[in-house]
């Protein structure tokens, strides 16, 4: 077994922080395994090595190594990149596909920024983790594949477990061992020795004297939270390197390449919950307001079915005050001024004042309609979009291309959204 210091030599791994060992040694352990391993931390810190040590020391190393951003790939593709797909599975299929796992087949995956992977494809990928098998895309026929699956993110897993953007049982399956790689906030003796790495690095590279930092500067340095972590610091001392004329930087100079360092310093706790009554999407306000609009049209029609029954305008105000509050406000002086009004809106016409008005059975199960709409209805978007989906299959006979086209999506996403639904 290689040791820590040799590791780090290899993949040009820097910093002597404990949790940063410990993180190494973890890997070091599992690479002889075939068990699946999830690495941990925020954006910039370096996940990418943890991967690359576990394959190079593992029995698999001579076999392929292959990194998929799974946040990078959109969502309608992913299940093809990932798993392959048959001729003619989708529009553009023209020919067939081997995916990521077939490729890989006796080797590594590193699945980086897992977390961001859509939940139909979370399943897929659950079963490959169980019994090695997947699908492709348009394919019956089960195929087996030999892959150690490496998963990284910097999502809090247990919030997206929670929101139930992740699946629990394939968080599990992933974390059999979790590496978690420290914030560089974290590792206060490591940023001094990072920043004098990269700037030797950009002084070569740019056949430039290499930058230094005074006193002060490196005090500052220290105290900065640093949130980009290692890729923030390694911009930071390009830019300097590149911009900066004096080789010497000072306390003034640093800090003016440091974003908000004045502030930066102080943790804040920023609430993430969402509140009754937040609209987040403009949807939700578009249905919101909809809803309350057809609340106030159905009051109006109430109040004028009462107006020519009763044929008293005056009366059905006094009988009818509050619904009139609920539409048009509380501003009485102006309802007072309007019932002095000739041209008042509410007033009806002569003829109609005259003509006797004979009510059917069916105008009056109208109007007794529209008087028991006001039950609070669902906001949610799910649910609209299965029952719009379910109406207009029915309206459609079951034929799904012409209710996709009635829905204006297209087949597939059609046939997606049934399968996720359960329809």
């Amino acid at each position: 077994m290689e040791s820590i210091q040799s590791i780090k030599q290899r993949f040009e791994i820097i910093g002597n922080d404990v949790k940063l060992n410990r993180a190494i040694e973890k890997a070091i352990q599992v690479a002889p395994t075939d068990i699946s391993v999830l690495v941990t931390g925020e954006s910039g810190v370096g996940k990418e090595a943890i991967p690359k040590i576990i394959h190079s020391l593992s029995h698999r190393k001579h076999a392929k190594y292959i990194a998929v951003n799974c946040g990078a790939i959109p969502e309608g593709t992913i299940d093809s990149e990932l798993f392959g797909h048959e001729k003619g599975a989708f529009t553009g299929a023209t020919a067939t596909r081997s995916g990521y796992f077939e490729v890989a087949d006796g080797g590594t995956i590193f699945l980086d920024e897992v977390g961001e992977l859509p939940l139909t494809t979370q399943v897929r990928l659950l079963r490959v983790l169980e019994n090695g098998e997947f699908l492709k895309v348009g394919s019956s026929q089960v195929q087996k594949t030999d892959v150690r699956i490496v998963a990284a993110t910097n999502v809090n897993m247990f919030e997206a477990i929670k929101k139930e953007k992740f699946r629990e049982d394939l968080y599990y399956r992933l974390s059999t061992v979790e590496i978690n790689i420290p914030p560089l906030r974290e590792r206060k003796e490591d940023i001094h020795l990072l920043f004098r790495k990269f700037a030797s690095d950009f002084g070569q590279k740019y056949k430039m004297p290499t930058i230094r930092l005074d006193d002060d500067a490196v005090q500052l340095l220290l105290k900065y939270r640093w949130p980009g972590n290692i890729r923030q610091l390694r911009n930071i001392a390009e830019q300097i390197s590149v911009l900066e004329e004096s080789r010497l930087i000072s306390l003034a100079t640093l800090n003016s390449y440091l974003p908000n360092s004045s502030t930066s310093n102080l943790p804040a706790i920023v609430g993430k919950e969402k509140k009754e009554g937040d609209f987040s999407t403009e949807r939700e306000i578009l249905y919101k307001v909809l809803f309350d609009m057809k609340g106030d049209l159905n009051d109006l029609k109430k109040l004028t079915l009462e107006l020519l029954k009763h044929n008293d305008s005056e009366k059905v105000q006094e009988e009818n005050e509050n619904l009139i509050r609920k539409i048009y406000g509380d501003n009485e002086e102006e309802y007072a001024e309007q019932e002095d009004s000739p041209s008042e809106i509410l007033q009806l016409p002569e003829p109609y004042i005259e003509k006797p008005i004979v009510k059917s059975p069916q105008q009056e199960d109208k109007y007794h309609f529209a008087e028991e709409i006001q039950e609070e209805e669902t906001l949610s978007l799910q649910d609209k979009e299965i029952e719009l989906i379910k109406k207009s299959l029915e309206r459609n006979k079951g034929k799904r291309k012409a209710a996709s086209a009635e829905l204006g999506i297209s087949e597939r996403t059609l046939y997606r959204k049934i399968k996720q639904y359960d329809l």
